[in-house]
């Protein structure tokens, strides 16, 4: 059985945004599900995290509960501004349940 899922709204403006780069697993996770509690259904929310493994288990741990999940490339400017390592940006359209 196939499941259509709605296309995400198109206002994808984050609403807040959370920077977790440098943060552990699986702390980086449990900080991202308690902010998206203060986000509307159908808002954005901006998380910054490490590339690999960090990215890896937010993101597929935000779609197994049902969120929109678009992955980005930290922009230069924020990866090279901070002695971390480059990360990545995901934009997390939280879902109405």
């Amino acid at each position: 059985m196939v499941v259509e899922r709605p296309e995400p709204p198109q206002d994808s403006q984050p609403r807040q945004r959370l920077d977790l780069r440098g943060t552990p697993c699986p702390v980086n996770f449990i900080r991202s599900r308690l902010k998206l509690e203060s986000v509307a259904p159908g808002a954005w929310l901006q998380i910054d995290l490490d590339g690999g493994e960090p990215e890896r288990m937010v993101a597929e741990g935000l779609r197994a509960e049902g969120h929109w999940v678009v992955t980005q490339p930290l922009p230069i400017e924020m990866a090279c501004s901070t002695a971390q390592p480059a990360g990545v940006r995901l934009l997390v359209c939280r879902s109405g349940a």
